[in-house]
């Protein structure tokens, strides 16, 4: 298992979040990639660097076909246009506070900023910091570089471990901790490098609605994911068990909304379904959102497995034997997070045979 970790990711540290009425201290933190990555030094799994020079120029192109190009713009320049408007603002996270809801144009892009933070920004729970285009750009080249190693045949199994989290992320729009859509880059790192179909199977409590979003009229890739039921379970406005794509895309993609309190022999239930969906789907390859969030001590998530259970998921990954890509998505009970995720890992190499 190799292991490709992001060398920026404490550049973003947002200080508050809106969360239930009011700003609190954001949940998602460098803690969380400090947990797993203390976790790998105790129970090694792999060989573990950054990403390899030498693709940036492809991976931009990769990044403006998932990413409109008017999105990249604005994340990578928002902390200037920010300091611009007043150098105290410094001190502060970029929040939006208004959103163009129905009936309102969002052809038309704004020149006020707070307007443009909107346009892009689905909540308020999201702070843009200095660090944070530096932090998301370095993840999904993290993302992009685990894809490219397992297409090659090096390993047949990594971990982007990176952070800002990425699977809220659309085309163009962020939110939910969010700002590239690293799943999104792996898979299509995957189709890029020959894989002809490829399989993104999202075990994060939250629905992926970015990466739904970003395949749900293709053909290529089959998006699946088992998360909180959606009428009670942020991201609120997508997941929906009638949601099976569009266009070209139609049957392409397999929601399992879960009710809160699930635990994980139900939970587990859900997963055959969608293992039997990516082998029904023939996939040449498999990129699996990482969520563990589902733990039953997650402060923001409600479900109810527990540590071991991590162990049973990594095998049944593990079984389908394919080239596979995880990036960590969400988890933020940071202290129990490293083990969560390695237990994931360790599972998927048991089943695996030990190979990398």
């Amino acid at each position: 298992m190799l292991i490709v970790h992001n060398p920026l990711q404490a550049s973003h540290a947002g200080r508050h979040e809106m969360f239930r009425g009011r700003l609190v201290p954001c949940h998602e933190t460098p803690e969380r990639f400090e947990q797993v990555m203390a976790e790998l030094a105790r129970r090694p799994v792999g060989p573990m660097r950054t990403p390899l020079p030498g693709h940036e120029a492809a991976d931009d192109a990769r990044l403006a076909r998932i990413h409109d190009a008017a999105y990249l713009a604005f994340l990578a320049g928002a902390w200037d246009e920010w300091l611009a408007l007043d150098a105290a603002n410094a001190a502060l996270d970029i929040l939006p506070s208004v959103w163009p809801n129905h009936g309102l144009r969002r052809d038309v892009s704004p020149l006020n900023f707070s307007a443009r933070v909107g346009l892009y920004g689905f909540d308020a729970g999201t702070p843009i910091t200095a660090g944070s285009w530096s932090a998301a750009r370095a993840g999904a080249a993290c993302a992009m570089d685990a894809a490219r190693a397992v297409a090659a045949g090096q390993v047949r199994a990594a971990l982007a471990l990176t952070r800002p989290p990425g699977h809220h992320a659309g085309p163009d729009f962020f939110g939910g901790y969010c700002f590239l859509n690293n799943a999104a880059l792996a898979a299509q790192t995957l189709r890029d490098a020959g894989a002809a179909r490829v399989a993104v199977l999202d075990i994060d409590y939250h629905h992926g609605n970015g990466t739904q979003t970003i395949f749900e009229a293709r053909s290529d890739v089959l998006t699946v994911s088992l998360h909180g039921d959606p009428r009670t379970e942020y991201p609120f406005y997508l997941g929906h068990a009638d949601e099976r794509g569009t266009g070209a895309g139609l049957g392409c993609n397999l929601n399992l909304p879960l009710p809160a309190g699930t635990g994980f022999e139900t939970w587990s239930d859900a997963l055959q379904t969608a293992l039997a969906a990516v082998r029904a789907f023939a996939a040449d390859a498999l990129v699996v959102p990482l969520g563990v969030d589902t733990w039953e001590g997650d402060p923001i998530s409600r479900f109810r497995l527990r540590s071991d259970d991590y162990l049973r998921i990594g095998a049944a990954l593990g079984a389908l034997g394919l080239p596979t890509v995880y990036t960590l998505e969400g988890g933020y009970a940071a202290a129990q997070m490293g083990v969560n995720v390695v237990n994931v890992l360790a599972g998927h190499l048991d089943q695996a045979g030990g190979g990398a």
